[in-house]
């Protein structure tokens, strides 16, 4: 790999990051709604809960973003979740600004990902850039 060439590589790492932070979610999602993996403090989780609705959002939207499918408002609406996480979640044990102290890094680290994400797009290697090539190749309706 050349790092020779930034506008070659730049949008597939931008794939690999989406890819690679949705499997991360999803993890947590599943947790939570399928016990899978299992962690002890989800057991008997209501889905009308906090974490339940939370679950929901990391499951399907983590689905959505793994595969790069509506990824910019996914992607936004992920990352208002997890810094809701962090402020309810984690700030709440004190050391707001030291994520480190409270165990917030993976929520605030989640939340300027897909904050990032939300602004960059889905990078090549996404439905989204599939759909984007079918339309721009597709004939408009007034030229048939």
């Amino acid at each position: 790999m050349s790092f020779r060439n930034p506008e070659v590589l730049a949008p597939r790492l931008l794939s690999v990051l989406r890819i690679v932070s949705a499997f991360l979610l999803i993890q947590h999602g599943s947790a939570k709604l399928l016990g899978f993996p299992r962690v002890a403090f989800f057991d008997n989780l209501q889905i009308f809960s906090l974490l339940g609705v939370a679950g929901i959002l990391e499951l399907v939207g983590g689905v959505l973003l793994l595969i790069g499918l509506f990824t910019r408002p996914t992607a936004f609406v992920l990352s208002g979740l997890l810094a809701f996480a962090y402020f309810l979640g984690h700030a709440t044990k004190g050391f707001v600004l030291v994520p480190f102290l409270n165990q917030g890094e993976a929520a605030v680290l989640f939340s300027f990902v897909f904050l990032y994400i939300a602004a960059a797009g889905a990078g090549p290697w996404s439905v989204d850039a599939l759909r984007t090539r079918g339309s721009a190749t597709a004939p408009s309706p007034a030229a048939a």
